[in-house]
């Protein structure tokens, strides 16, 4: 098991050490399991008395905390500690990492088209496929299984997970008559820098334009992008979102787990869309947004539903008595 004193963290990511930068850690925890050998981090003052009862080497805290935190013990200070604790996990898995140094970049097993162009830094991993007219960025990982389609662009310093298929058809049928006739996807995926995506999400090609996705963007698992969707720079969305076609969605936004998007929708950016709520109409605001019917006994839910559907009728009434008191 590796340890490193915390003078060497310090060293690498800043922060204000109270305590010996000769406590030695080997390992990074919550509060409440933290051993004496791992740091932690306390971003929420709610969770104050976690602190007080952690056994954690050091924790690191904001200056508000820094009085109680030193009380405890070794602590760091920092204007944000979850912040600083999310750099800490990017260093930790750089000092303990295994070494990947004898390990091909393009793994045998993955199949890469000729006319695709990957770059010389990137990692693909096994069984990824790349199809003709894709290319891969710098420094980008794909991770097993990993599908790119036919000139869909993936750009540098991106993470793809295990199972995520990019530029597979978008859902384009027209009616005739009883059957369905295909419209064929002629657009592609653009995927900007710095982008992670989660496993088994799905990223449909354009029907005609590119469906694009900006840089910063993070993309939980399990989610469906549909064809010629926009999402603007560092927008996150967590796991099971489904984006309709077309649907377009500005910088900053926050989606949460389980969300729908509508088709042709557009969000503006700086929205902050709830857990399980249906987006049925555009957003030109910034703000947080939810629609969802609160969980209740399922009979009360049922009477409650059934007061819903009254609604547009006791609206009406209520116009006709107040055009009657009026008169």
């Amino acid at each position: 098991m590796n340890s490193f004193p915390l003078s060497s963290l310090i060293a690498s990511l800043g922060g204000e050490l109270v305590g010996s930068g000769e406590v030695m850690v080997s390992g990074l925890a919550p509060l409440e399991s933290a051993t004496a050998q791992d740091v932690s981090f306390l971003s929420n003052p709610r969770y104050q008395q976690q602190l007080a009862l952690s056994q954690a080497a050091c924790v690191i805290v904001s200056p508000a905390m820094a009085g109680a935190a030193t009380q405890r013990g070794v602590c760091i200070v920092t204007p944000n500690p979850y912040l600083y604790f999310a750099r800490l996990t990017q260093l930790w898995r750089q000092w303990t990492a295994r070494s990947t140094a004898h390990e091909p970049l393009v793994h045998p097993t993955a199949v890469v088209h000729p006319d695709a162009r990957v770059a010389s830094t990137a990692r693909i991993g096994p069984l990824c496929v790349i199809e003709a007219g894709a290319s891969v960025g710098a420094h980008t990982v794909l991770k097993s299984r990993v599908s790119v389609g036919e000139d869909c662009h993936v750009g540098e310093r991106c993470i793809v997970h295990s199972g995520v298929v990019i530029g597979a058809d978008g859902f384009g049928f027209a009616l005739d008559g009883a059957r369905w006739e295909k419209i064929e996807q002629l657009g592609a995926v653009v995927i900007g820098n710095d982008v992670e995506i989660g496993a088994n999400t799905c990223i449909d090609r354009g029907a005609l334009q590119d469906t694009v996705i900006e840089d910063g963007v993070k993309l939980d698992n399990l989610i469906q992008i549909g064809h010629n969707v926009r999402i603007g720079a560092h927008t996150a969305m967590a796991g099971c979102v489904g984006v309709a076609g077309s649907a377009t969605i500005g910088a900053g936004c926050t989606v949460g787990g389980g969300a729908i998007i509508l088709g042709h929708l557009t969000l503006a950016p700086g929205v902050h869309i709830s857990a399980a709520t249906v987006v049925s109409k555009s957003i030109h605001k910034p703000g947080h947004y939810t629609g969802m019917f609160p969980i209740d006994e399922n009979a009360n839910w049922e009477r409650n539903a059934a007061s819903l559907k009254q609604l547009h009728s006791l609206r009406d009434r209520i116009k006709t008595l107040e055009k009657e008191n009026k008169s």
